[in-house]
């Protein structure tokens, strides 16, 4: 049925989209359409225009009102189309441009008669999606606004000063600053599904960085949950004593000028509490982002009353009210408190000289770090916002510039309001200053550090969801969940490693390890958009303009430096950790690209070398075998596989400790339109394959009308600049004899000759059953018998060899083919200094062959004489055969046949006594090379076939090698 009558039928039924208008299919009465008739050949520019009618509404609507024609089928869907010239499919639609953003399109069914059709017809409503106010503003004020900001933040003023506090939280806010400015250019450079963090990284570093980072995050943000819900606990217990189900410890301190009791809960009411609160937070986060949305409000607005009350009480403070240590705003405070004043103090933090604990810049650092983090809370629900690209930006960006500019004017405040004794012992001064009341404050850290918690565990399991959704990791399936559904199954994994940690109860050791998880995850951030803006493809062109690629490296650079500032123990643990997973990843994960940013490196890399190399040769040194490896099988393929497994296997023989690229080639007979698809599933199967042989390279597949043609182009087009193949690698046939007599033969020849044209090295493996693999170890010799001059092709393929395991323990034996009357000691000698100058070790052995005359050989063996006689009589054969067909013999070029009778009974006797030859010293050898002869001009591709079966004879390995002119191998450093 043609989905163009499909549409058109629809009518005027405006079909409804989420932005409010309405969408609806063209239709007969729209303005402006143009009907095109047709336009006979060669008719002029001004017929054409004769030919286009601009058809007005009323005109449309009359037609339409006609009903369909009689030559619009028989149903009425065989509407003329208006740009059938383009096809239907290439249209510009709603469902075409869903689909280019990744989203799942359900193909649209063809209605009924009478019936309308809808694009949201079967599709689940939309879930609730949030602003840039309650989805990224608030979330990531309610985390970084936690109980540091209450409980520890005078206590840093007293211990670092004024000063270095100030450039405490310039260094934390700088660092979180520039982060946010690297995600906001990455979260604005197209669609973001779930994920936040753990998807922007994994989109621009890879499958396997992001997941490692990602997870990291997620338990970074699950132990926080805990952490938050017990820093609510404990401060309610400290507000109210009472409350406590168990008996409290008391501890007296007396190393300060003002000695006061120091009051710690008991772990076992941190312990019974913090899972009550942890489970009550959890209902909430099942109740989804609607109930999340109602609560968020009455988390905040309470903190930032206590923050308002916190100011109002300063200005109202005066000296010694309301507490001994108060000195109202006083310049003399902010001066005695510029200066830092690290010093011992005991395990609560009070100053204490014969304390086990000293406090200096650095572990300031560790300390006040978690009071910045949080500005991912936006981005960890980007699954849940309307517009990921305003609100990812506009809410993160304000949120850190609003906490970073509260921190720093409370360092001014807090420093001039107290003296420094009362800055380092009162560990809630923010309660006794607040106005008018202290437990405004109380309600106030227990408010936000349960909004912090709450944002923890609902930020988490979307995280892990949306690791589990891309199906990467199989061990994650149980995680995934609907892009409309809420991650439950994630929420009770994040629920009960939080309730896990509240039970530990002491989580002095693993919180510095979540402010690495943290700082990772914003390292990631950094590096990946320094990778992208300083690769700057065509595809990086984000919304978010005030953005550069040093400010990236900067921000990761800074991340690092804190991470070690911090605790460089953590900070091995930390990446040690990521690794780990990384590692698994990489073992156990599924492939996946998501067009990262180091396939975009290497791709920008592989061009600059590849104009580096230039087209000049190669310079021996720095020559690398490239095998363009020719699949034909010309022989039965074991297991139905694409390629001969010895094939690959030979190829990795190729290179020297796996370095090079093989190029896996075969030729599909057939017409390209037709065989397009077909050539598309047979690469891929190919590639398949390759990679499951472990063998570096590429699969490419041709097709061509026969063979000859599609190796002629492969061979010429193959490869770029200096990259093209070196090296045509390819099966001895075998079986030419009882398949084809014509078809192989003159192939095989075919593809020799545009090798030697095209000025490519040549190896034909014989014997290629039996070829060892990686596990099969071989012992004996490697015999090469050196002909002619090849560039030392045949000495540098020994010596790979000798690198692989199944060849290790093989020697070289060079043989020298030498005329009868040549100085045999004299060539020995010379091939000696020549291969100790070239760094090989070889036995060299000169053997002397005699100038051909067959009858000189009278006692030759009588298997060697029965083989050239059979030879020569198949030859016979042959040429009779096409001599009685009357018209005159000609070569597959075109060329008449000239047969000189004693060339070729010459050529048949060099053969069987290099065949004689090799059998008497080689027999018991690992594998045999031998030069390869050039096939003779004029001479039919038959009789060349016959000639090699007489060289290849009962040899049962053996590589046949021929070089190109140049050298492949240097004497000289």
């Amino acid at each position: 049925m043609d989905r163009s009558g499909d549409i058109e039928e629809a009518g005027e039924e405006e079909f409804p989209r989420l932005g409010g208008g309405r969408y609806r299919p063209v239709v007969a009465h729209d303005r402006a359409v143009i009907e095109m008739s047709s336009v006979e050949p060669g008719s002029s520019s001004s017929q054409t225009l004769k030919n286009i009618k601009v058809v007005t509404p009323g005109e449309m609507s009359a037609g339409a009102r006609e009903g369909p024609r009689a030559e619009d089928g028989v149903n009425g869907h065989q509407k003329e189309s208006k740009l059938e010239l383009f096809g239907f499919d290439s249209l510009v639609n709603i469902l075409g441009l869903k689909s280019m953003t990744g989203e799942q399109v359900a193909a649209p069914s063809s209605p009924r008669d009478g019936e309308d059709i809808s694009i949201t017809q079967g599709h689940p409503k939309p879930a609730l999606k949030m602003g840039t106010m309650m989805g990224v503003f608030v979330p990531c004020l309610q985390n970084i606004l936690g109980i540091i900001y209450y409980i520890r933040f005078t206590w840093i003023v007293g211990m670092a000063g004024i000063g270095q506090s100030l450039v405490l939280v310039l260094l934390c806010g700088l660092c979180t600053f520039l982060t946010t400015i690297s995600l906001s250019a990455i979260a604005t450079n197209g669609a973001m599904k779930g994920g936040g963090p753990y998807y922007l990284i994994g989109r621009a570093l890879g499958p396997e960085v992001g997941i490692s980072i990602g997870l990291c995050f997620f338990l970074g943000n699950a132990v926080a949950g805990a952490l938050y819900v017990l820093g609510a606990v404990e401060t309610f217990l400290k507000a109210f004593p009472a409350a406590g189900i168990f008996r409290e410890t008391i501890t007296k301190v007396n190393g300060t000028a003002i000695a006061e009791p120091i009051q710690s809960p008991n772990s076992h009411d941190l312990q019974i509490y913090g899972i009550i609160v942890t489970i009550l937070l959890c209902f909430i986060v099942f109740g989804g982002v609607k109930m999340i949305n109602r609560v968020a409000p009455a988390f905040l607005i309470p903190v930032l009353l206590s923050i308002f009350c916190i100011f109002i009480g300063m200005f109202l403070a005066k000296t010694d009210d309301p507490d001994a240590g108060i000195t109202g705003l006083r310049f003399k405070s902010f001066r005695d408190n510029w200066n830092s004043a690290y010093q011992m103090t005991n395990d609560a933090g009070i100053p204490d000289p014969t304390g086990g604990t000293y406090w200096s810049f650095n572990e300031l650092v560790g300390l006040f770090f978690p009071a910045v983090t949080g500005i991912m809370a936006g981005s960890n629900r980007s699954a849940s916002l309307k517009d990921t690209q305003r609100s990812i930006p506009v809410g993160t960006l304000a949120a850190t510039l609003t906490t970073t500019s509260l921190y720093v004017i409370s360092v001014l405040f807090f420093g001039a309001v107290a003296t420094r004794d009362k800055l380092l012992t009162d560990r809630l001064l923010t309660a006794t200053v607040a106005w008018p009341w202290p437990v405004i404050v109380h309600v106030g850290i227990i408010l936000s550090t349960l909004g912090a918690a709450l944002q923890s565990l609902t930020g988490a399991p979307r995280l892990l969801a949306a690791i589990a959704n891309d199906d990467i990791l199989p061990i994650l399936n149980y995680f995934k969940v609907a892009d409309t559904s809420e991650p439950h199954i994630a929420t009770l994994f994040t629920a009960l490693i939080c309730v896990g940690c509240v039970v530990i109860g002491n989580l002095d050791l693993i919180t510095p390890t979540v402010t690495m998880f943290y700082l990772l995850c914003y390292s990631g951030v950094n590096l990946s958009c320094f990778l992208l803006d300083l690769l700057d493809a065509p595809s990086w062109r984000p919304r978010w303009k005030y953005h550069h690629w040093s400010l990236s490296f900067v921000g990761a650079a800074l991340c690092i430096v804190i991470m070690f500032l911090i605790s460089w123990s953590f900070t091995v643990v930390a990446i040690a950790l990521a690794s780990l997973i990384y590692k698994y990843v990489g073992l156990k994960g599924k492939a996946g690209d998501w067009g990262d940013g180091f396939k975009s490196a290497y791709f920008q890399l592989a061009l600059r070398s590849l104009r580096s190399l230039g087209a000049n040769q190669v310079h021996p040194k720095n020559w690398y075998p490239i095998p363009l490896v020719f699949c034909r099988p010309w022989g039965q393929l074991p297991e139905n596989v694409p390629c001969h497994p010895k094939l690959a296997d030979f190829a990795n023989c190729m290179k020297k400790k796996g370095r090079g690229m093989s190029i896996f080639v075969d030729i599909l007979d057939g017409d390209y339109y037709e065989c397009a698809e077909e050539a598309k599933e047979a690469c891929n199967k190919l590639a398949t394959y390759i990679e499951y042989k472990r063998c570096e390279g590429v699969a490419e597949i041709v097709v061509a009308p026969n063979m000859t043609e599609g190796f002629r182009g492969i061979i010429q087009t193959m490869g770029l600049g200096n990259l093209k193949p070196n090296i045509v690698v390819m099966r001895y046939p075998e079986i030419w004899r009882r398949e084809n007599l014509t078809e192989i033969p003159s192939t095989f020849v075919g593809i020799i000759n545009d090798c030697i044209t095209a000025n490519k090295a040549v190896v034909i493996i014989k014997g290629l059953d039996e070829w060892p693999n990686e596990y099969q170890r071989q012992y004996g010799t490697i015999d090469l018998y050196w002909i002619v001059r090849d560039g030392g092709l045949m000495l540098l393929l020994s010596q790979l060899l000798l690198t692989k395991e199944s060849f290790e323990s093989c020697k070289i034996q060079l043989f020298c083919i030498a005329e009868e009357d040549s100085d045999a000691e004299a060539l020995k000698a010379d091939v000696k200094k020549f291969l100790y100058d070239l760094r090989m070790q070889a036995e060299v052995i000169v053997v002397t062959m005699k100038s051909w005359d067959i009858r000189s050989e009278g006692n030759s063996k009588e298997d060697s004489l029965e083989a050239f006689d059979a030879a020569q009589r198949r030859i016979s054969d042959y040429l009779g055969e096409i001599k009685s067909q009357g018209s005159t013999p000609r070569l597959a070029n075109g060329k008449a046949m000239v047969v000189n009778e004693q060339q070729v009974e010459k050529f048949l006797y060099t053969m069987l006594k290099l065949n004689s030859t090799i059998l008497s010293y080689s027999r018991m050898a690992a594998v045999v090379l031998v030069s390869l002869p050039p096939p003779p001009l004029n001479h039919p591709a038959y009789f060349y076939m016959e000639y090699m079966d007489l060289l290849v004879e009962n040899v049962p390995r053996m590589l046949i090698v021929r070089g190109y002119h140049r050298d492949v191998v240097t004497l000289f450093t």
